[in-house]
Formats: structure tokens, C-alpha cells, sequence
């Protein structure tokens, strides 16, 4: 299979962004820019590249819709290919992802509970159960945050995974643009519902604007390649990459 290049980079970038999102965040709870300092052109200028570097340091947690969304590229175009070959075979496709992913969550829980180097902030308890499964997402004001919030995004795959096949026949069956704008308006939607209609605790309103996610729809020649995500954000992404490939 031909990798992408260029999708590889950008992911890793993404992921280093991210971590360096949290280092900043982290920092700046604690620690304050110096006061601005316009006496003279040197002291200006160190003082609006000071200020640039704290704005573009605080975009940190969009490399997060980066991720999925590449992420979403590439399964959507090894699932066509392995299409192209023939009849998709759903319930190996699942066992694969999973026999993949549970095992490093349940390395990530174990380090955790050995390490000395963890800040506890919670009791080992029988949420442990729910978090072991992925299942974080039930009894969200309890379990969300449990024993280490980054957790979340496991949660937010697995749910991508158990729908990814009807994004997959829907994507095949309507075409890019109305994927496209299904897609959009589906966002739309949910932003409204949980935010106007029926308005939901912020992790809710968080988890759905993440788990809502991802997909595809590979191609080359007659195909087509672009990434969803419900979140208008993310959307332009999603047109140019359809209009490109």
C-alpha cells in the first residue's frame, strides 16, 4: 500500500502540538506573561512576538480535529481498497481495530496504577470497570475525567468504529458532496439540539462534538478522498480535501 507521506507528517505535528498545548496550559495556571514593554523598537518587538507566541500557542487544541479528521482519511481509503478487492468482512474488520487498540489502553491503565510517577487524584474504584471497557461516556459527570482524562479520545474510537460501517455504505451510496453536506448539516443539528433544544452538560456537549466524528470517502481517478467531522471547523477541511484529490 502507498502511504501518504505528507498525512504521516502532519499527524505526528498534530500530536506534538497537542502535547505541547498541555505543557503550555499547564504552565501559564501557574505562570504570567511579563508586563508589555513598548519603550523602545527592541523591547516592542520581543514584546508583540511574546504576545503572537501566546495566541498561536492557545490554537494548540484544534491539532486535536487535525488528528481525527487524517485519521478518518486514512481508514476511509484502506476500508475502499479493501473493498475494491471484494466483500468487506465486518466482523474481522472489528476484531482487527480492536485486538489492535484494547491491548495498549490496557497497558495505559496498568502504568497507571503501577507507576510512582502518577498524580492519583481519584480512588481506584469500581468506575475502573466502565473505564476498562471504553465505556467512559456512561455516567458521563463521573466517569469522563476518571483516573486520567485523556482517556476520552478511546471512548470517542470506539463509538467511531461501531458506526463506521453506515458512515462507509452511506459515503458509497450518496457520493462526496451529499456526504459532504449531510456531514454539515448533521453538526448543525447536534450543536443546536444540545446546545438550544435540550441543552446538555458541557461534557456531553464536548464528547458528541468529538464522537460525532469521523469519515471518507477515499479516491483516485473516479473516487474521492475527504475527512468529516461535525464540527463547522473542521468542515473546510473536509471540502478541499474532496476538491483536491
Amino acid at each position: 500500500m502507498k502511504r501518504l507521506l505528507w498525512i504521516d507528517i502532519s499527524k505526528g505535528l498534530a500530536i506534538l502540538f497537542v502535547a505541547y498545548f498541555h505543557f503550555f496550559s499547564t504552565y501559564f495556571q501557574h505562570g504570567v506573561l511579563p508586563p508589555p514593554d513598548w519603550s523602545n523598537v527592541a523591547a516592542s518587538a520581543l514584546t508583540l512576538l511574546r504576545l503572537a507566541w501566546f495566541k498561536i500557542s492557545g490554537l494548540g487544541f484544534h491539532a486535536v480535529g487535525v488528528f481525527i479528521i487524517l485519521s478518518g482519511w486514512t481508514l476511509m481509503q484502506s476500508t475502499v481498497r479493501r473493498a475494491e478487492k471484494g466483500e468487506i468482512a465486518w466482523g474481522a474488520w472489528y476484531w482487527a481495530r480492536f485486538t489492535r487498540l484494547y491491548p495498549m489502553y490496557w497497558v495505559a491503565h496498568l502504568v497507571y496504577l503501577v507507576s510512582p510517577f502518577v498524580a492519583r487524584l481519584e480512588p481506584v474504584d469500581d468506575r475502573i470497570i466502565l473505564s476498562l471497557l471504553g465505556l467512559r461516556f456512561i455516567d458521563i459527570e463521573m466517569n469522563f475525567m476518571y483516573l486520567n482524562a485523556a482517556w476520552w479520545y478511546f471512548s470517542m474510537l470506539i463509538q467511531f468504529f461501531a458506526i463506521f460501517p453506515l458512515l462507509f455504505w452511506t459515503a458509497r451510496r450518496v457520493g462526496p458532496w451529499w456526504f459532504l453536506f449531510i456531514g454539515c448539516a448533521a453538526g448543525f443539528f447536534a450543536r443546536y439540539v444540545l446546545l438550544v433544544l435540550w441543552p446538555q452538560n458541557g461534557l456531553w456537549v464536548t464528547r458528541r462534538f468529538r464522537s460525532l466524528s469521523i469519515t471518507g470517502i477515499c479516491a483516485r481517478d473516479n473516487r474521492w478522498q475527504c475527512g468529516i467531522r461535525n464540527h463547522p471547523r473542521a468542515w473546510n477541511g473536509s471540502f478541499f480535501a474532496a476538491r483536491d484529490s
